[in-house]
């Protein structure tokens, strides 16, 4: 073997290991010894389309999310998200709203030893105390609400804890980041009357208020209006990674001046450039596939599901390298550096992003990973316990206080 060759696969091992380590017992003893809070999976699409269960077993399923991974992972609570897709559920988001909330309690039901519903800071610590899972759940879009403040109410009521004021498409009454360039669609620079009432609600109530996929007004509308601090439950660095879902620096200072917090996203296209433009590059090509594939289904008189898209698209993320666990620590590192440490955490995006997660995140088992790469880089056991959930549970105990000054004395 020549000394190039030698070389070659010297630099392809060294790469391997670096996917393949084991976490140190240091890294493993600060991992377990912390409330792990994960602010976004799309696991309620499987639960609700794919009849999946979290219980499962199965070694070959592709999920990001079971009660086995999270176990590995010592994920402590889990924000399900419940997400009309607007395509697909056009005209009825409330009902699949409704079902989406549904599929979270039925898990729940079938496994009363390992997860349990959780409503509250005091709920996680209590499902922590137990060893069990806290389930949680956050609304991904303020379509959902079809313009009806009765029924954000009633979503509360029936356990939702955080709102994303909308999704990637603008709705009546906020604008989003996925659509500010559609010349078709009606925009409301920002907040709308109407959305303020919704985001001053939404404190009075005790529902955290999720600026992630909102246009970069409507952001700023939203932490001049609201009464407690906000949260972006999975977004991650503009000045990294050049994606309107990202946020700017000046983004995250007003985030940080309102005390909230950012949940770090981990898919490819918000983590690492070079995959958002290969991703872009193939977008066109990418649709027109998920189209070929919806007006097939149509044609044989099936329904359409996010499920069947995401299935094309994960074929078309699989033709992008997948960048390595340093792009997603390098976000988390930049939002620690700008905003602060106390505002920053973890919001994956779990189950919903066609399988693009950075090299050596497979799923919830390999989150201590992200606990070796922050010791790596210098980061306290302290400051690794805040990203790891500390800083949520600050954020949502002060939503819950805040919450309860504005409720009416009797």
């Amino acid at each position: 073997m020549n000394f190039s060759r030698f070389s070659l696969l010297a630099a392809v091992l060294s790469s391997s290991l670096a996917f393949t380590q084991a976490v140190t017992p240091r890294a493993r003893a600060i991992h377990d010894s912390a409330i792990i809070v994960d602010t976004h999976a799309d696991t309620p699409q499987r639960f609700l389309y794919e009849n999946f269960d979290i219980g499962t077993t199965d070694p070959k399923d592709i999920g990001h999310i079971s009660l086995d991974k999270a176990r590995a992972g010592n994920l402590g609570a889990e924000f399900f998200s419940i997400w009309a897709d607007p395509e697909t559920t056009n005209g009825h988001f409330a009902k699949a709203t409704f079902d989406m909330i549904d599929s979270v309690y039925e898990q729940a039901a079938r496994h009363p030893d390992r997860i349990m519903m959780a409503f509250s800071v005091d709920g996680i610590e209590r499902a922590h105390k137990q060893k069990k899972l806290a389930a949680l759940m956050g609304i991904e879009g303020g379509h959902s609400i079809e313009n009806d403040i009765h029924l954000l109410r009633d979503y509360y009521r029936l356990g939702v804890r955080y709102m994303t004021l909308s999704w990637s498409n603008t709705n009546e009454w906020a604008d989003s980041s996925g659509d500010m360039d559609d010349p078709k669609i009606e925009h409301h620079n920002g907040l709308t009357d109407f959305g303020k009432q919704v985001v001053l609600e939404m404190n009075r109530l005790g529902m955290m208020v999720d600026i992630s996929h909102v246009a970069d007004k409507t952001f700023f509308d939203t932490v001049a209006t609201t009464k407690a601090p906000v949260i972006a439950s999975h977004s991650s660095a503009r000045a990294l990674t050049n994606h309107p879902r990202n946020m700017t620096d000046d983004m995250l200072r007003a985030l940080a001046k309102n005390g909230g917090v950012v949940q770090t996203n981990f898919y490819d296209a918000f983590i690492d450039e070079g995959f958002r433009k290969a991703a872009d590059a193939q977008k066109k090509d990418a649709k027109a596939a998920v189209e070929a594939r919806v007006a097939e289904l149509k044609a044989a008189g099936k329904p359409v599901t996010y499920l069947d898209k995401d299935q094309v698209e994960r074929e078309w993320s699989a033709k992008i390298p997948r960048p390595p666990l340093k792009a997603l620590i390098d976000h988390i590192d930049h939002i620690a550096k700008v905003a602060g440490i106390d505002h920053v955490g973890l919001g994956s995006d779990f189950d919903g992003v066609s399988g693009a997660t950075p090299e050596g995140i497979d799923s919830a088992a390999d989150l201590p990973k992200i606990t070796q790469a922050l010791l790596d880089r210098g980061y306290s056991a302290e400051d690794i316990h805040k990203v790891l959930g500390g800083n949520l549970l600050r954020v949502f105990r002060q939503v819950e206080k805040i919450s309860q000054g504005m409720k009416p004395t009797r």
